[in-house]
């Protein structure tokens, strides 16, 4: 068969089964007497084989090996094609991101788009000390918040992080969508850089994407939340605020909002009552901690429980308890 008849049939262009016959790929058994190659049907076959591995996308000097080296290893040239199209797919996740944050600042115009992606050029410098200046400088002209918060989430030094969560800070409430979407990350240290700049900014957007939380399935930011609801008057955060106090989790925040909704008379015997009931199941070190919430609030409830925890059989509740309890008068 003549090279044309070839193409027409597989599909592969005569320059690339001239090509694949320069590099000895697929060289024709025979050439006809005008001196044109003459494909065999062993040929074609060899060319359907060549085709399928590089669907594959296993690179053409492999393809050679693959079809003559009687000891080349299918699995290992496989396990580094998937390595190779592994780290392909992290830059290609990496650009769409990267396009995704540019387009987020609604550029109007090509400069304004290049300043976006100088910066980001210049958050992911090899030097930290070049990633702090550049988050320093950076102003709401140059990139959208989200651009800060993603170099914050990712900054190992701590200078250039310090630097990051001041820039993000001074971008209020447009950082708070990528924040509040930087809660639900799998990594728990860009989690908890997220929470710690969300409090920073503490406006009201902040704190209302943040109380919302109130249940979120990280222990800290759950814990952070209800203190926040708390603080803003809500009542329904009691049960949750003893249960911190009795696993010792944010136990000292919790307990002072506790004592801040305590300022209701009927809030301040709610809160009296759980503390009771967690006591009753808790161990020493949880009763010491809940015995410690009573001192701050007040009223006749608060102190029956008190009397309750002075007959406490560990003597260092009792005594605390019976401490706080004379102290009422």
């Amino acid at each position: 068969m003549r090279i044309g008849e070839v193409s027409a049939r597989s599909g592969i262009s005569a320059r690339m089964l001239r090509h694949y016959d320069r590099i000895g790929l697929l060289t024709p058994a025979a050439r006809t007497s005008g001196g044109y190659r003459d494909y065999t049907e062993q040929d074609l076959r060899r060319l359907v084989h060549i085709e399928n591995l590089r669907s594959l996308g296993i690179p053409l000097s492999d393809v050679a090996a693959a079809l003559d080296d009687a000891t080349f290893s299918p699995a290992e040239a496989l396990s580094r094609l998937l390595l190779r199209t592994r780290e392909r797919l992290a830059e290609l996740q990496e650009l769409a991101q990267r396009l995704e944050r540019v387009r987020a600042g609604k550029p109007q115009d090509w400069d304004a788009a290049l300043r976006t992606v100088e910066l980001m050029r210049g958050l992911q410098a090899a030097d930290a000390s070049e990633r702090q200046r550049r988050a320093l400088v950076a102003g709401p002209a140059d990139a959208p918040a989200g651009v800060l918060v993603d170099a914050l989430l990712r900054e190992d030094d701590t200078n250039a992080a310090g630097a990051l969560a001041w820039a993000v800070a001074r971008r209020g409430d447009d950082a708070v969508p990528a924040l509040l979407a930087a809660l639900d990350d799998p990594d728990e240290q860009h989690r908890y850089r997220a929470l710690a700049a969300l409090e920073k900014i503490d406006s009201d957007a902040s704190r209302e994407a943040l109380g919302a939380r109130a249940a979120d399935p990280d222990p800290r930011i759950r814990a952070r939340a209800r203190v926040l609801r708390a603080r803003a008057g809500d009542a329904s955060m009691i049960g949750g605020l003893v249960a911190q106090v009795a696993g010792g989790f944010e136990d000292v925040a919790a307990g002072e909002a506790l004592a801040g909704l305590a300022v209701d008379p009927t809030t301040a015997a709610g809160i009296a009552a759980a503390v009771g009931e967690a006591a009753a199941e808790s161990d020493v070190g949880a009763r010491r901690r809940l015995v410690a919430v009573l001192a701050d609030i007040p009223g006749a409830a608060a102190a029956d429980v008190l009397a309750v925890f002075a007959r406490d059989r560990d003597r260092g509740v009792g005594v605390t308890a019976a401490a706080l309890h004379s102290r009422r008068g």
